[in-house]
C-alpha cells in the first residue's frame, strides 16, 4: 500500500510550496475527506502542520486513484500537499501500515457513518463501521505511542435534553439512535483508556449542527444522494437540484412546531478543532476532556429555510412530514467551557453560514462531481 500523494518520507520536516519550513509535525486526520474533515485539514495546513488523511470514501467523490476532489481543492487554497491513503479503518493490518510509515503527534479521528435515521435502521451497520473503525485506530496508536487523540463526537450522546442549554455534565448514553449510541460507546472506549493509561490524552468535542462552507465557494458539503441533513437538502432545493422539502414535524414543543437545532459554520467547528490541538500540544489538557462546540443559539427548521430563501433569492418549496425516528425536539448548546478552556467560540452567525453555503452550492451545483 502507497499513499495517493507523498511530500515528504515518514511525515519528516521539508520546505513547502512556497520554499518555507513552517511544518510543525504530522497529524493524522481519520475521515478527512468529509466535510468537517476537509475544513479542519484546510486549517491544519494553514497552521503549518503536515497532515496524513485516511479515508474510506463511502462520503466522498473521488474521481480516479489519486485525492480525493475535496482535498484537491484544499490543496489548490492552501499551497500545500496532504498525503492521503484509501483506506477502511476496519482493516487493521492496513490501518497499522499507515502508522508504520509516519510519527504522528495527534490523531484527529473524525471517521465513521453519520446520520441519524440510517442508523435507525441499519444499526449494526453503524456500530461494525464506527466502533470497530476506533477500536482499530486506539490500538494502532498504543503499538506505535501515540499518545494524544481529539474525537469527533456529537450532542446525540445526550438523548433528549432534560435542560437547555446543554453542558457537558449533561447525562449522556440515553441515546435515541445508533449513530448517538456509537458516539457514546467510543466515549467510553477513551474514558477507560485514559484512566488505565496516565500518559495518553483525549479530547472529546461534541458538536451540534455543522453548516456553511468555506468562503471561497471551492470547498463544502457533498451528500450522497437525497441528503439526511437539513441545510444541504435546502441549498439543493433553492438551486433546483431537488423539488422541494421534507419538514420531518411540524408537532414539536418548539416556537412554530419544527425542530430546533443549534447550527454552527464548519469553519468555525475546524477551529474548533485546531484550538484543542494548540491546547493539547502545549501540555494544557491531560486526560480526558470533553467541549461542546457550537453557538448557543436554537433555530427552527422554518427559520432556517427564510434565512436560506433570504441568503439565495429563491423560494424554498417545502411539505411537512412525519417525524423521523429517532430526532428530538429541541437542543441548543451551551459552549462557556470550549470559551475558558480552549479560548474558542463561534464567530460565524447565521447569515454568514447561509451566504456561505449558497456560495457553495450556486458554484457548484453537482457537487465536486463534474457537471
Amino acid at each position: 500500500m502507497s499513499p495517493s500523494s507523498v511530500p515528504y518520507a515518514n511525515g519528516d520536516h521539508a520546505n513547502d510550496t512556497n520554499g518555507n519550513n513552517p511544518h510543525r509535525g504530522t497529524i493524522l486526520v481519520t475521515g478527512g475527506a468529509g466535510f468537517i474533515g476537509s475544513h479542519t485539514v484546510l486549517e491544519l495546513l494553514n497552521k503549518g502542520f503536515e497532515v496524513v488523511v485516511v479515508d474510506n470514501c463511502i462520503n466522498a467523490y473521488k474521481a480516479d486513484a489519486d485525492l480525493p476532489e475535496c482535498l484537491k481543492r484544499v490543496q489548490e487554497l492552501t499551497g500545500k500537499i496532504v498525503t492521503f491513503y484509501l483506506v477502511d479503518l476496519r482493516d487493521l493490518e492496513k490501518t497499522r501500515e499507515i502508522f508504520s510509515k509516519h510519527s504522528f503527534l495527534c490523531v484527529i479521528h473524525f471517521a465513521g457513518l453519520k446520520a441519524v435515521n440510517e442508523s435507525v435502521q441499519f444499526p449494526l451497520m453503524y456500530y461494525q463501521h464506527n466502533l470497530i473503525g476506533s477500536m482499530n485506530i486506539l490500538q494502532c496508536m498504543v503499538e506505535f505511542k501515540i499518545n494524544d487523540m481529539i474525537f469527533s463526537s456529537s450532542a446525540t450522546v445526550y438523548g433528549s435534553p432534560h435542560f437547555l442549554p446543554l453542558t457537558e455534565s449533561h447525562p449522556v448514553g440515553d441515546c435515541t439512535n445508533a449513530y448517538g449510541k456509537s458516539k457514546y460507546f467510543i466515549e467510553q472506549f477513551l474514558q477507560d483508556h485514559c484512566a488505565a493509561n496516565p500518559h495518553v490524552n483525549a479530547v472529546v468535542l461534541r458538536y451540534f449542527n455543522p453548516i456553511g462552507a468555506h468562503e471561497s465557494g471551492r470547498l463544502g458539503e457533498d451528500p450522497a444522494g437525497i441528503p439526511n441533513n437539513l441545510m444541504p437538502y435546502v441549498a439543493q432545493v433553492a438551486s433546483g437540484k431537488l423539488s422541494q422539502l421534507s419538514v420531518f414535524g411540524n408537532d414539536y414543543e418548539t416556537r412554530d412546531g419544527t425542530g430546533v437545532r443549534d447550527y454552527i459554520h464548519v469553519v468555525d467547528l475546524a477551529l474548533g478543532h485546531t484550538a484543542a490541538l494548540e491546547k493539547m500540544l502545549e501540555g494544557s489538557l491531560s486526560g480526558l476532556k470533553t467541549y461542546n462546540l457550537g453557538t448557543g443559539k436554537g433555530h427552527s427548521v422554518l427559520e432556517m429555510v427564510a434565512a436560506m430563501k433570504k441568503a439565495s433569492g429563491v423560494d424554498i418549496p417545502y411539505v411537512i412530514k412525519a417525524r423521523r425516528g429517532g430526532d428530538v425536539g429541541e437542543v441548543y448548546a451551551d459552549c462557556t467551557l470550549a470559551a475558558t478552556d480552549l479560548n474558542w467560540h463561534a464567530t460565524r452567525d447565521l447569515e454568514t453560514m447561509c451566504r456561505d453555503l449558497w456560495n457553495w452550492q450556486s458554484q457548484n451545483k453537482t457537487g465536486f462531481q463534474p457537471s
